[in-house]
């Protein structure tokens, strides 16, 4: 790059410094992201930032692709480039789109339309059948074993998320064997099923929580102090029944209602039935557990068919 095409970037990093406040470890991010871009256009002999195109940004982000970095490191690269031509055509520097006869004043970022590659989806685990059952035969006791006992019980039978399980008040147990659950964030409350196990670790606790809750405290699980239990408690205790168990896997609470939604999906087939319960806005983020699902036939398939079966 030239001269004059260096002292814009020390511009612009003294604008991300000074006009927009932003971190060290941003500005050094920044700096890392855009000296990859100056590589790229010394190789592609490119000497100007107004000689940049899309196609230009395109080729950037796809032998970016190509070098290993992941798509959000990608995806990274692309808003700082973004932003500094943001900053290039604040400053008029950027000349102006020609693609547009209605709209000769467009300015042009190059950058504007071109996506990271889409990241690699990471499938949750989850705990097959045999080891829940496992994890779950925890003997009816006193006190907070059986509040430990109601807690596991729920998170399996009903799907609900940690923060959902907290935020509980025994009110919201209502009496069709059914919970109901207050969303946040935009979204909708729901009404889920408590199976007949879960129903009974429940009515267990109720009992013991007479005596522990203070008076007023309307939390279905609470701590020894008398008061609503937190996350974090909830965490330790299910990773602590874990150990008991002889489960060697990390378990934690997010696993059950992994565990939940693949268990259904494995028996009934009911994607929308699925989403219901779990209270997925969007039926993308349920279709995950086909994955997972998938997986589980191929295992069968790959252990019984007489064709794929490799020979001894």
């Amino acid at each position: 790059m030239s001269p004059t095409a260096q002292e814009w970037l020390r511009r612009f990093r003294t604008y991300l410094t000074v006009e927009r406040r932003l971190s060290s470890h941003t500005d050094v991010n920044y700096a890392i992201d855009l000296a990859a871009l100056v590589s790229y256009c010394d190789k592609a002999e490119l000497t100007e930032w107004n000689q940049l195109d899309t196609q230009h940004v395109r080729m950037f982000a796809a032998r970016s692709h190509a070098g290993g970095l992941a798509p959000k490191s990608i995806q990274r690269r692309l808003s700082a480039v973004r932003s500094f031509f943001e900053f290039l055509i604040r400053e008029t520097h950027v000349a102006r789109s020609q693609s547009s006869v209605e709209s000769p004043n467009i300015l042009a970022n190059p950058a504007t339309d071109v996506r990271a590659p889409k990241q690699r989806r990471m499938l949750p685990n989850t705990l097959d059948a045999d080891q829940m059952a496992r994890l779950l035969e925890i003997p009816a006791g006193n006190g907070l074993t059986a509040r430990d006992r109601a807690i596991m019980e729920l998170l399996y039978s009903s799907g609900l998320r940690l923060g959902e399980l907290v935020a509980l008040n025994v009110s919201d147990l209502l009496a069709d064997r059914t919970v109901f659950i207050k969303e946040g964030k935009g979204r909708k409350d729901r009404v889920v099923p408590v199976g007949s196990k879960a129903a009974t670790a429940l009515d267990d606790w109720l009992r013991e929580r007479a005596s522990i809750a203070k008076v007023g405290e309307f939390a279905l699980f609470v701590g020894q102090n008398g008061r609503r239990l937190g996350e974090r408690a909830v965490q330790k205790r299910v990773a602590y029944w874990a150990r008991k168990q002889g489960l060697t896997m990390h378990v934690h609470p997010h696993l059950f209602r992994h565990s939940f939604a693949s268990h259904l999906l494995e028996s009934s087939q009911e994607l929308r039935g699925v989403q219901e319960l779990l209270g997925h806005a969007d039926i993308s983020t349920t279709q995950i557990y086909t994955h997972l699902d998938f997986q589980h036939l191929a295992r069968i398939y790959e252990a019984t068919h007489p064709r794929a079966r490799k020979k001894a």
